[in-house]
């Protein structure tokens, strides 16, 4: 039986912040947790049933990198499908928020999603293995991460 004729399926509304901070970007690692060890993010993820989107991006952001930080304008929203490793499908619909004003000393989550959380300049976060969405929300923002050759 395929995935599309057992009909298991997943939809997760999640919001994540992309800050520019003249040449480099905060990313976060995913742990061992995930499905994707090693990928990068941008800090955020899921909203909880009740939660405003900028109050869950706020949340996320202090729960994976220890920071707190001022959520700007909605960049834009980007939504995709794909096959988990249970071979059900997954939607994604992911808000992306320009964050401002970052605060405090980055602190890496230990027991989460992400195990570690850095400012990376744009032409090394060109070479690691980034989540596709990276590449799309710096492109809203109008920063070029794609893969140098």
């Amino acid at each position: 039986m395929t995935v599309r004729e057992s009909g298991q399926r997943s939809q997760r509304l999640s919001v994540y912040g992309l800050v520019d901070e003249g040449g480099s970007i905060l990313l976060v690692r995913a742990s061992a947790m995930t499905e994707v060890t090693g990928r990068w993010f941008l800090p955020g993820g899921g909203v909880q049933h009740g939660e405003h989107p900028e109050a869950a991006l706020r949340r996320e952001v202090m729960e994976e990198t220890g920071l707190t930080a001022d959520v700007g304008p909605l960049l834009g929203v980007l939504s995709d499908v794909r096959t988990r490793s249970d071979r059900s499908l997954h939607h994604t619909v992911r808000l992306i928020y320009e964050l401002t004003n970052l605060r405090g000393e980055i602190v890496h989550e230990t027991s989460g999603s992400s195990d570690l959380a850095r400012r990376v300049p744009f032409d090394e976060a060109r070479r690691l293995p980034l989540a596709a969405y990276v590449r799309e929300a710096a492109t809203l923002a109008g920063i070029d991460l794609q893969p140098t050759k």
